[in-house]
């Protein structure tokens, strides 16, 4: 990671290296709970379907099941178990049921942490800069959908065109992709022999549907901020409740992953007081005080026409405060 910077001044190398220890017993016990919480609701789902009842229950599985991501992200990095292969077995389920291979995630998310908002070289940053319009649609997870089910069938048919994936790598990623077709072609026959909607009502709908919810998180982590070299002034974190912060993975400590990634997901907690302790300041604002400030800034004009090397979308103690054009 570039940002290196004074991060080390910031906690001692004993205390650090005790946050790094990685748990098998932590690891399960998140995993089986977030699990345990989908399989809850799918049944209550596939009950109460017909009634009002299925509803709400739809729309708590469909998020539910999105913030499955955080567990896939902390599985690429391999924080989840101290045993190894546990963190690439439940990586590569998680990522089928995320229609995000684990492979080409893992290799996406490394480029992300070694060059964070570099505009040219962060892998979950090569994109247009948003206009409302485009930040709109993503958000609604219309082009997330889009872009996540075209880069599928691209790679299947062995076109890598991400610059973030080497050469040597193409045919990794091309031989994941067509795996996790032949899953998915092989769930739509057993649905059309069996007569049944179970995929469609328990998985991909609520999925879909609820996407949003979870770009309430995705977009806050680094929209907005300095796309300089610097985790303290290019990451942000988020202002939550315990019950979310379960949910997301402990990830709304997002300044605190960035600056030291090794640290496993239930103790980022520790880490980031650890930093607040001596003296980091991280950026941190509530999901929705961050919507009604990018919706803002980007009513008036576009992403691109905001500062390259400025904090443009920031929390202040009199409230948000969002950069203004002169």
């Amino acid at each position: 990671m570039q940002a290196s910077f004074s991060r080390r001044d910031l906690i001692a190398p004993d205390r650090l290296r005790g946050l790094m220890q990685r748990s098998d017993l932590r690891g399960a016990l998140q995993l089986a709970s977030h699990f345990g919480a989908i399989v809850i609701s799918g049944a209550l789902l596939w009950v109460s379907w017909g009634s009002w009842w299925s509803l709400p229950v739809f729309m708590l599985h469909g998020v539910l099941l999105n913030f499955l991501y955080a567990a896939q992200h902390e599985l690429s990095h391999s924080s989840v178990f101290k045993t190894k292969w546990p963190n690439m077995v439940f990586g590569r389920l998680v990522g089928f049921i995320q229609l995000f291979p684990r492979d080409f995630d893992w290799i996406m998310h490394s480029a992300h942490h070694q060059h964070t908002a570099n505009w040219e070289k962060d892998g979950e940053l090569r994109r247009q800069p948003y206009t409302l319009r485009s930040y709109l649609l993503w958000m609604s997870g219309t082009t997330y959908w889009r872009n996540r089910i075209a880069g599928l069938l691209r790679h299947a048919r062995g076109i890598v065109l991400e610059p973030y994936v080497r050469p040597d790598q193409h045919g990794e990623v091309t031989r994941e992709a067509r795996w996790h077709l032949a899953g998915y072609a092989l769930i739509a026959l057993l649905s059309v022999v069996l007569q049944s909607w179970a995929a469609i009502l328990l998985w991909l709908a609520p999925m879909m549907i609820m996407k949003p919810v979870h770009q309430l998180q995705n977009t806050i982590e680094h929209l907005g901020l300095s796309h300089e070299s610097d985790i303290f002034k290019n990451t942000r974190s988020t202002r939550t409740n315990a019950v979310l912060r379960w949910l997301c993975w402990q990830m709304p400590y997002h300044t605190a992953h960035h600056a030291f990634p090794s640290v496993p997901f239930w103790q980022l907690k520790e880490l980031d007081a650890e930093l607040k302790g001596n003296g980091a300041e991280p950026h941190a604002m509530g999901w929705i005080e961050f919507q009604v400030a990018v919706i803002k800034a980007l009513a008036q004009k576009d992403e691109s026409q905001y500062p390259y090397d400025e904090v443009w979308i920031v929390s202040t103690d009199r409230g948000v405060r969002s950069f203004e054009a002169a």
